[in-house]
């Protein structure tokens, strides 16, 4: 009998539990439109454009850094990597803006240190770097060398910057169409008769990609029609011009 007695606030709670919906993350369709309307099929940027119009990237940007550690935290895997990827994106476009017109982005930045060295990115209550955001968090926290893919720095040897943003719900198939475009560009990543020519990029990160005993050639191999595991690499130059359009 004093089970019975116990049934309606049981019941209750379900209830409560089942109407209160799931948790959801952060909402990126600032950013999304801003990809949309000012990076094109090739994964170039409308600076230009961008720059007159830019209110959506700025308020992306304030409302990322209004993220704290702890709201972060709670979110799932895919969340964060999509948050922390969307605002390196963002971060790299509101660079390039507050001093276009430029010709590359190494051309900004202090007399001593790198562009990628500035502290402009506002993250959970700090003012951080470009470098800190990829190497300190997202290479050092998340086993996902798919990254190197997905981030851009505004140069036209980096992945196609995409024309949407990052989302939970659809990131693997997402890192996937990056990692399958990027590789495709033959004047980064190619194979020809017995060597694999590769983007400095799978050099300068090579232990990204070579965990649980395998190559950079086992790395890429599923990318391409030709078995790349035995070929030698050859690393392609990088070309550090604006990804402008």
């Amino acid at each position: 009998m004093k089970t019975l007695h116990f049934l309606p606030l049981f019941f209750i709670t379900i209830l409560f539990l089942g109407s209160a919906g799931p948790v959801r993350g952060f909402d990126h369709s600032n950013l999304d439109a801003v990809l949309k309307k000012y990076v094109d099929s090739k994964g170039m940027v409308d600076y230009a454009g961008l720059q007159k119009n830019r209110s959506e990237l700025d308020s992306y940007l304030k409302s990322t850094a209004a993220v704290t550690e702890k709201e972060f935290k709670g979110w799932n895997e895919n969340e964060q990597l999509a948050f922390l990827m969307n605002v390196y994106n963002a971060e790299t476009l509101q660079l390039i803006i507050d001093h276009y017109p430029v010709k590359t982005i190494k051309k900004i930045g202090p007399l001593i240190g790198t562009p990628w060295d500035v502290k402009s990115v506002e993250l959970f209550g700090d003012t951080t770097t470009l470098n800190k955001l990829e190497h300190g968090i997202l290479r050092e926290d998340y086993d996902e060398p798919r990254l190197h893919f997905a981030i851009v720095c505004a140069a036209m040897g980096c992945p196609p910057l995409r024309t949407e943003a990052f989302t939970a719900a659809k990131l693997d198939e997402q890192l996937d169409d990056q990692a399958r475009v990027f590789l495709s560009q033959a004047n980064k990543n190619r194979v020809e008769g017995d060597t694999l020519y590769l983007s400095p990029i799978f050099k300068w990160f090579d232990g990204d990609f070579e965990k649980g005993g395998k190559s950079v050639q086992d790395y890429v191999n599923p990318w391409f029609k030709a078995d790349t595991s035995r070929l030698k690499v050859k690393y392609t130059d990088y070309d550090w011009d604006l990804n402008k359009q």
